[in-house]
């Protein structure tokens, strides 16, 4: 977390891992001009530009599977506090990427390179005569937003949901990448073997977030409510410094964390970038939020001094040691002691 907007937050592990992206880049491409020249199938240029585009287009599939694979485990969770690095390093490479294709193929000409790239060939009418290149742009274009806005400052300014809506628009893009490659592929008779890789890497892309959602499902309660209140099982199950959630019918996600002050109840979605709060833990006393770090007093909802972030807090309440959440949140910041935990579990069901 930052108290003030800074134009790039470097640690010691953010350089760690920059450096690691970094060397990972140059080594691929490094690899990928070495033998393109070694079996001479192409120009110089032409092995720059498709190493370009090949290692963004890598560099995106890594980015869309790091978020599914932090669900599933801990391990991959710091590589997430990089992810908005690695993407606008992405829309760097695709840039440069669109430029030498555009100067190469479409820089020599009597008309410029973007008229030429956008109407000098193909059929917009049939489907695989349909200029790839064309969609390559569009996705260029949606990358090269998201990079843009990537920092703190416009998910202050846009705020947290509408910034997340336009960031999911990298599915967008990534779908017209796949287009793009497929019918680039196609039209020009590149063989199977990239078409192969597309295939492998979309299907993991799917398959990690299936997983992922059916995870979230299950540790997900889907409740129904007496007169606005949930109940959510006996306490004693939820881990220490963890969290069970459940969903009302009606309203966002509940997170019940039982921590060493007893269990208060927040609402599961960090108001940072919306993040997954309930998979979070307490950390120092805090509900920690497993993508960006930001905290929250689980008994106030409020961010630590001398931030000003907050979330919904809601009431609870224990029944025959059953715990009871009520699905109408306090306003944001609301302080709710929390509740000490009972001595003992029984499975009785609350009276009327």
């Amino acid at each position: 977390m930052s108290q003030s907007f800074i134009p790039v937050q470097w640690n010691a592990q953010k350089k760690g891992y920059d450096l690691l992206i970094l060397f990972g880049i140059i080594l691929f491409m490094a690899s990928f001009m070495l033998v393109g020249m070694v079996l001479s199938v192409a120009d110089p240029v032409i092995l720059a530009m498709r190493a370009l585009g090949l290692c963004a287009f890598t560099l995106l599939h890594i980015i869309l599977m790091i978020g599914p694979a932090a669900r599933l485990s801990d391990r991959f969770k710091p590589w997430l506090y990089n992810r908005r690095h690695m993407g606008v390093i992405t829309a760097l490479l695709a840039l440069c990427h669109a430029g030498l294709v555009m100067a190469w193929y479409h820089g020599s000409g009597v008309i410029d390179p973007l008229t030429s790239v956008m109407g000098g060939y193909g059929d917009y009418g049939v489907a695989i005569a349909f200029p790839f290149e064309v969609l390559g742009l569009i996705a260029l274009f949606i990358l090269l937003i998201m990079a843009a806005t990537s920092h703190d400052f416009w998910l202050s300014w846009l705020s947290p949901p509408v910034w997340k809506t336009l960031h999911m628009s990298v599915y967008g893009a990534y779908a017209l990448l796949v287009a793009h490659v497929v019918l680039g592929t196609a039209q020009f008779d590149k063989g199977p073997g990239l078409l192969w890789a597309v295939a492998i890497g979309s299907g993991l892309i799917s398959t990690l977030h299936l997983i992922a959602a059916l995870k979230g499902r299950g540790g997900s309660d889907q409740a129904k409510s007496l007169d606005g209140w949930i109940m959510a099982g006996d306490p004693h199950t939820i881990p220490l410094n963890r969290a069970r959630t459940v969903t009302p019918p009606q309203g966002e996600r509940i997170a019940i964390f039982r921590h060493a002050g007893g269990l208060s109840a927040i609402m599961a979605v960090c108001s940072h970038q919306n993040g997954p709060l309930g998979e979070g833990c307490i950390r120092d006393g805090l509900v920690t939020c497993p993508w960006h770090g930001f905290q929250f007093d689980p008994e106030t909802g409020q961010a630590p001094p001398p931030f000003e972030d907050r979330v919904q807090t809601h009431r609870l309440k224990l029944e025959n040691h059953q715990i009871w959440v009520h699905s109408e949140p306090n306003p944001p910041g609301t302080a709710q002691s929390a509740l000490p935990l009972p001595t003992q579990t029984s499975s009785a069901r609350p009276s009327a």
